[in-house]
């Protein structure tokens, strides 16, 4: 088996929101032993993404830098930012220090063209921090259409695309069909895990991410 090789920096986006970007960050996290950065999160419901990943991994707050924007409300970035009377810049993100933190995973919020503010997107931050990109999709039907239509908006914007993960029940049809008319390769397809720990997403880690 040959394990994908992961650069030590990358940002993890997905194709819609809810459709597993933390549960494969979390994954790659346990696997990478990588420090972990949601620089925008929207909606905080008792518990933020950056909350759910500590507590899953097991990892040390030095592993966890804090959000750049921490929204009220669960909202696309630039609706929360309004009604919480901020407004998002682009100058106010700055990548964690190299020697810190040589191996960091960012993680998005929402898909690729989530609206920032009133002239910016998800994939304009994407582009101001200049990090390869993995995309997360769904397996079911309907994602080869997002799947494709992501995958070609990041490269018009020349980021590099790393790959696709699938979540989901396997579909391989979906898969070869990604991987054909995106000239992309689907680097794992991830089950829904039932249960979620360090030692099952190191697991999974090993499970998914070996060709």
């Amino acid at each position: 088996m040959q394990t994908f090789e992961f650069p030590e920096r990358f940002f993890i986006t997905g194709t819609d929101t809810d459709i597993g970007k933390t549960v494969v960050s979390a994954i790659l996290m346990a696997g990478l032993n990588a420090a972990y950065w949601k620089p925008i999160q929207s909606g905080q419901d008792g518990m933020t993404d950056t909350d759910w990943m500590r507590s899953v991994t097991g990892f040390s707050d030095e592993s966890f830098i804090p959000e750049t924007y921490l929204l009220s409300q669960p909202l696309s970035p630039h609706a929360s930012a309004e009604y919480d009377r901020r407004r998002i810049e682009l100058s106010a993100f700055n990548l964690p220090d190299n020697e810190k933190y040589p191996r960091l995973i960012v993680e998005g919020a929402g898909g690729v063209m989530v609206p920032l503010n009133k002239n910016q997107l998800m994939i304009d931050l994407m582009k101001y921090l200049d990090l390869p990109v993995l995309l997360v999709a769904r397996s079911a039907i309907g994602t080869i259409n997002h799947t494709l239509l992501s995958i070609d908006v990041l490269r018009r914007k020349g980021l590099e695309v790393l790959g696709v993960v699938m979540n989901g029940l396997k579909n391989q049809i979906n898969k070869e069909a990604i991987e054909s008319f995106g000239r992309v390769h689907v680097i794992a397809q991830v089950d829904n895990l039932p249960m979620i720990n360090f030692d099952i997403l190191k697991n999974a880690y090993i499970r998914y991410f070996n060709e």
